[in-house]
């Protein structure tokens, strides 16, 4: 055949192969088999399976990869051996709660989870952080003589009292003794005590009879008819705040919702505003109710409308709607290469931070600081030190705002500040590899409420990454100019998720002696009923539903200690000017317009409530004038701005009248004093015709100059919620960040000195490679250990007297973790 092929044919045509050719067929068959054998197995002894374990391989030859180094962080060497900031233990917390039950307390209290309004229960038993002074002092000394005394601070709702009032006390010292003695708490307040209708976050505002029978019994054939539900069934509600103005009463708007995953962004048009004031909830009472901008002063006149047919009604949704849009399951196409895991972070030599997991202390690359933890903020940190001086004594949240607008009565009346409803008790365990990397260290947290104690095993997480950037590098062609320094971060973080909305807060560490402030939100949006009047409030982002216009801001206290207590406040201001100088050329002419820089010290406290200048053209900074570096120049930290350095929007709402002023800046700097540990409290949220903390009576006239002084710095975003914010807001947009970096607090840039850096010499013959100095520190290979398979648990849950409680169900885990957001009448 042409090309010399030749046509083979079956042996049904009856052709038989010769017992020659078959016998050769046969040894070149055999032979191939045996080839492919040997590469087989050559194969496998070079590129054993997936399955086989690589660290064993460390005996059959020298070549093999070994496995990694553990990856527990090694032990810190605290430079104290006590935490004062430490948290109370559970013994501790017990200890005082029987102490305070005793009957020679006189305290008639009853245990929080079966008391009534009108009963005296303890709403709060957690540390109470030690003056500064005395700490420094015993750091100073490092004597047992001097290790400052613990107290407690203890909160109590006396509702039994002839006129009801919250208090805070002062118990200690501790541990309980001869010497413990309970005082009331009130040089840290502008108000002796706390009204009743401002109390605590409380689930009996939902939880008795009353509510049902005067709220809901009434308009039950509305709900089915109007809203396709009833609150047994596929309707829940929400309840918007501030719950009073000055204490005098206890109100606040209840908006429904379907009772569906991601019920957020599920919002109805029916709104009812509701009195809660007082310790007897059978006064308690409905006082107006709004059904698609009709107003009724009281249920019967509603329900008249509803019945002679004058409401104006919209449309019910179809109960075989899809809903679905609002719950995170996964949906559209796969993506290309999706299918497989991504790039996760491994430190191949072991960890390089140190932990005390007893102390909650860490160390890095020179940094070192111990960790605190409470029941309004979370996590705190306190005595950062770096390269062997304290910069910031206490780094702490203060408060986060969140002021909503709209055409309805809940989104109108909402500004929430979440220290009220504990941002630190709103820590949950975190999910290891998506809240933090796989290799992270975590450390727990307990807090204390009405019903029991609770431990979050992965309260905090400690890791060190890649920042995937240089942190300073140069090209050059001189001896010892071109080279890079390795941008690692030390990341401290926790997530609180207060109701509808997670905060992290993350607290990261250069190796330049910066620290950077950031938080990122995610979580679902307090969506809005969405109609033609809404449009200016925010965009639609479902059929009836719409993200609402608001504000976060978050408050921050930041003591810097730069070289010392004594320190100054420093304003930079970059402007233009025009000069002419001798030797300026003339075909240019004789004028030039340039930058200058024009810098003055804020001698006045009421001169130091501040806004970023336009265009940030200048700055702040804490420095400290009879300390200078090398060059002459004082040393400092500057307080520089990140990604969205933003302050409210709104100045002079009723709701924010009083309790929330810190939030009208973006920093202040005022004074340090111990009576002024924070810029809110707890009762702000309900008080804001005359708050506990007010934050503008800090700035009194004093003199700034060369004194303890604390800065007050606000983070956060204006929220106009879009489309893409469903089901969840993302943090890679909803995030804003302060910097805390040296400004001639040294005499050079200090990262110079890690060895995980590289410097590259000009080769001696064109062509050939450049030679590099690596300082020893080559990258590292072995067997990292395999990621733990992924579980995630519930608190550990603990009685008033200490002991292991049962596990909270679902509902009493939403409610813990919901709050007002999601409100279900129960018979």
């Amino acid at each position: 055949m042409a090309g010399g092929y030749e046509l083979l044919k079956s042996g049904g045509d009856g052709e038989v192969q010769s017992p020659k050719s078959y016998r050769t067929a046969r040894r070149i068959a055999i032979g191939l088999v045996a080839c492919l054998a040997l590469v087989t197995l050559s194969f496998l002894h070079i590129h054993p399976p997936l399955s086989v374990d690589l660290g064993a391989q460390d005996n059959h030859d020298g070549d093999s990869v070994k496995a990694c180094a553990s990856p527990a962080p090694p032990a810190a060497r605290p430079p104290a051996p006590i935490n004062p900031w430490a948290s109370l233990t559970i013994e501790q917390t017990v200890q005082i709660q029987k102490w305070l039950e005793e009957p020679a307390q006189a305290l008639n209290l009853t245990r929080g989870a079966i008391s009534k309004p009108s009963d005296n229960h303890i709403f709060l038993i957690e540390a109470y952080y030690p003056p500064k002074a005395s700490v420094l002092r015993y750091f100073s000394s490092l004597s047992s003589s001097d290790i400052p005394e613990k107290y407690a601070r203890v909160t109590i709702h006396h509702g039994s009292a002839p006129e009801p009032v919250i208090k805070d006390y002062l118990v200690g010292p501790l541990p309980i003794g001869s010497s413990t003695r309970m005082e009331h708490l009130t040089d840290i307040y502008h108000l002796d005590a706390i009204p009743h209708n401002a109390r605590g976050f409380d689930t009996r505002d939902w939880t008795t009879p009353e509510i049902f029978e005067k709220m809901a019994a009434p308009l039950m054939e509305a709900y089915e008819e109007l809203l396709g539900g009833t609150p047994q069934g596929t309707l829940i509600t929400a309840g918007s705040g501030p719950f009073s103005f000055d204490g005098s009463f206890r109100r606040l708007w209840l908006s429904w919702r379907r009772s569906t995953p991601g019920f957020f962004l599920h919002p109805l048009n029916l709104y009812q505003y509701i009195d809660l004031s007082g310790t007897d909830p059978s006064q308690w009472d409905q006082l107006k109710i709004v059904y698609n901008h009709q107003v009724f002063n009281s249920p019967e006149a509603f329900m008249e409308a509803f019945h002679n047919g004058s409401l104006k009604r919209v449309p019910v949704i179809d109960p075989d709607t899809d809903l679905s849009y609002s719950t995170r399951k996964r949906i559209g196409a796969q993506r290309d290469l999706d299918h497989l895991p991504g790039p996760r972070s491994v430190s191949f030599a072991g960890l390089r931070f140190r932990v005390d997991h007893d102390l909650q202390y860490v160390s890095w690359m020179g940094w070192g600081l111990y960790l605190g933890f409470d029941r309004d903020m979370g996590l705190s940190l306190w005595d950062i030190n770096f390269r062997g001086e304290r910069i910031v004594y206490e780094l702490k949240p203060q408060e986060a705002l969140a002021q909503y607008a709209g055409n309805d009565p809940f989104q109108a009346t909402t500004a929430w500040l979440d220290r009220y409803f504990g941002m630190g008790q709103s820590v949950r365990d975190m999910l290891p590899g998506y809240d933090c990397p796989h290799e992270a260290v975590y450390l727990p947290a307990t807090t204390y409420s009405v019903n029991g104690l609770s431990t979050q095993q992965r309260a905090i997480c400690i890791f060190e990454h890649d920042s995937g950037r240089p942190l300073s590098r140069h090209l050059g062609f001189e001896e010892n100019e071109f080279g890079a320094v390795k941008g690692y971060e030390l990341v401290i973080r926790s997530i609180a998720t207060v109701g509808k909305f997670m905060i992290t807060f993350d607290y990261i560490f250069h190796l330049d002696g910066t620290i950077e402030v950031r938080i990122s939100a995610s979580g679902y949006l307090q969506a809005g009923y969405y109609d033609n009047t809404q449009g200016q409030y925010g965009n639609r982002i479902w059929e009836t539903s719409m993200g609402s216009l608001h504000d976060h801001v978050i408050n921050y206290k930041v003591d810097l200690d730069v070289a010392g207590t004594a320190n100054s406040l420093l304003k930079t201001t970059l402007s233009q000017e025009s000069v002419t100088q001798p030797w300026f050329e003339e075909d240019w002419g004789d004028e030039v317009i340039q930058q200058v820089v024009t810098r003055e010290y804020i001698d006045d406290e009421n001169d130091a409530l501040l806004k970023f200048p336009t265009n940030f053209q200048g700055g702040y900074a804490i420095v400290n004038q009879e300390e200078t570096n090398k060059w002459g120049t004082s040393r400092g930290y500057a307080i520089h701005p990140g990604y969205s350095p933003i302050h409210n929007t709104v100045v002079g709402s009723k709701r924010l009248m009083k309790n929330a002023n810190w939030a009208r800046y973006n920093l202040a700097v005022s004074r340090r004093k111990e009576t002024e540990p924070s810029s809110s409290s707890m009762w702000n949220f309900n008080l804001p015709g005359s708050p506990p903390v007010d934050f503008h009576k800090f700035f009194d006239g004093e003199n700034i100059t060369q004194e303890d002084l604390v800065a007050w710095v606000n983070l956060g975003m204006h929220h106009l919620p879009q489309s893409e914010d469903a089901p969840n807001t993302r943090t890679n947009t909803a995030t804003s960040s302060f910097f805390l970096t040296p400004l001639n607090y040294f005499d050079h840039d200090v990262s110079i000195e890690s060895t995980n850096a590289v410097l590259l010499k000009n080769p001696e013959k064109p062509g050939n490679p450049f030679t590099y100095d690596d300082y020893g520190v080559e990258p590292a290979h072995c067997l990292p250990e395999q990621p733990s398979p992924f579980e995630y648990h519930p608190a550990k849950m603990f009685d008033l007297d200490g002991r292991p409680a049962p596990a909270s169900s679902i509902e009493d885990m939403r409610k813990a973790s919901e709050l007002y957001h999601r409100i279900k009448l129960e018979l």
